[in-house]
C-alpha cells in the first residue's frame, strides 16, 4: 500500500528528528510501546526500514532519510491548506472576516515598495483585506509553505525561491549602517573588505531557526534590537538600499561598492487558485 497517514508519519517526525523513541513519545505525548509498534507497522506496509535500531540509539536508514524530507512537506501542505482554508471562510478571526490574503515581509525592508503595493492594490474593486506579517531574516518561504503566508516579499540571494512561483519587482544595491560618529561613516563609498574586520565594530550575527553564525559581533534578534546596537556604536549591519527608510539619526548609511545586487521578488506557492492573490500579484507587477 502506497499510503501513509498523517497521524503515522507525525509519529515518524518525532522519531526522526529526536533520534530517540522515548523522547519522541514524550514529545506527542503517548508511551513508548504504541509508538514503536506504529512505526514497525508503517514499515512493514511500506516494505523498508526506515530506522536503524541498537544498543547506541536511533539512526536514519536512505528510505527514512526521504521519508523525513518528504513528510515535512506533506505535513506542512496540510497545515498550510487548513489554514488557508480557515482564513478563506473567515474562521480564523472574530466576526468571520472574508476575503484576507496574509502577507509576509521582512521587518523594515523594502518600505517604499510596499507602501506604495498596498496602496495600489487597496484602490482595486473588490481587494480583499492584506495583513502584513512582518518575519525575520529567511521566514517567509516556510510561512508560506506552512500556510500562514499567501504570498512573501523575498530577497535574493538570501531568501530561496525553490518551489514558489515569484516575480520580479524591484533590483537595489546594498549599505553598510554604521554608527554616525564611527570614522567610516564619513566615507563616501566601502567595500566589504572593508567592513568585515573592524575591531571595533564587529558584524552582527542575525539568529536563523535559533542558532547563530560564529563571529564576534552580537546575536541579533530583532530589528529593534539591531537599530540600538548600531547607534551605541556596538555592531555595523549590511541591508538592501531601501532600508534608509528605517535608519535613525545616530546611524549612517554608506554605499558597498561590491556587495552583490538584491532582488525582491513577490512570491507565492504555485500550486494557488486564489484571485484575490492574483490581482495583488497584477498589482504588484505593474507597479
Amino acid at each position: 500500500m502506497d499510503t501513509v497517514e498523517t497521524r503515522e508519519l507525525r509519529y515518524f517526525m518525532a522519531v526522526a528528528e529526536e533520534l530517540h523513541f522515548g523522547r519522541a513519545a514524550e514529545r506527542l505525548g503517548m508511551a513508548q510501546p504504541p509508538l514503536s509498534r506504529a512505526i514497525q507497522r508503517l514499515e512493514r506496509r511500506l516494505g523498508v526500514s526506515l530506522l536503524e535500531r541498537d544498543r547506541r540509539g536511533v539512526s536514519l536508514t536512505g528510505a527514512g532519510e526521504v521519508l523525513l524530507h518528504e513528510g515535512r512537506a506533506a505535513l506542512d501542505a496540510t497545515t498550510a491548506a487548513a489554514r488557508r482554508t480557515r482564513r478563506a471562510g473567515g474562521a480564523d478571526r472574530p466576526g468571520g472576516t472574508r476575503n484576507r490574503l496574509v502577507l509576509a515581509v521582512k521587518a523594515a525592508a523594502s518600505h517604499e515598495l510596499l507602501r506604495k503595493l498596498l496602496a495600489a492594490y487597496a484602490a482595486e474593486p473588490d481587494a480583499a483585506e492584506v495583513e502584513v506579517l512582518p518575519s525575520g531574516t529567511c521566514e517567509q518561504g516556510e510561512m508560506l509553505r506552512d500556510g500562514r503566508a499567501d504570498v512573501a516579499l523575498m530577497h535574493a540571494p538570501f531568501n530561496s525561491l525553490v518551489g514558489f512561483d515569484s516575480e520580479e519587482l524591484l533590483t537595489e544595491g546594498q549599505i553598510a549602517i554604521l554608527p554616525a560618529g564611527h570614522p567610516l561613516a564619513a566615507h563616501p563609498a566601502l567595500s566589504l573588505a572593508d567592513i568585515s574586520d573592524i575591531p571595533d565594530l564587529p558584524l552582527a550575527r542575525w539568529s536563523r531557526h535559533g542558532a547563530h553564525p560564529p563571529g564576534p559581533g552580537p546575536e541579533i534578534h530583532d530589528q529593534t534590537q539591531l537599530a540600538q546596537l548600531i547607534a551605541l556604536g556596538r555592531t555595523v549591519a549590511v541591508f538592501p538600499d531601501s532600508a534608509r527608510a528605517w535608519l535613525w539619526a545616530e546611524h549612517a548609511a554608506v554605499p558597498l561598492t561590491d556587495a552583490p545586487p538584491v532582488v525582491t521578488h513577490i512570491a507565492w506557492p504555485a500550486h494557488s487558485r486564489s484571485l484575490a492573490l492574483a490581482a495583488l500579484i497584477r498589482t504588484a507587477t505593474g507597479l
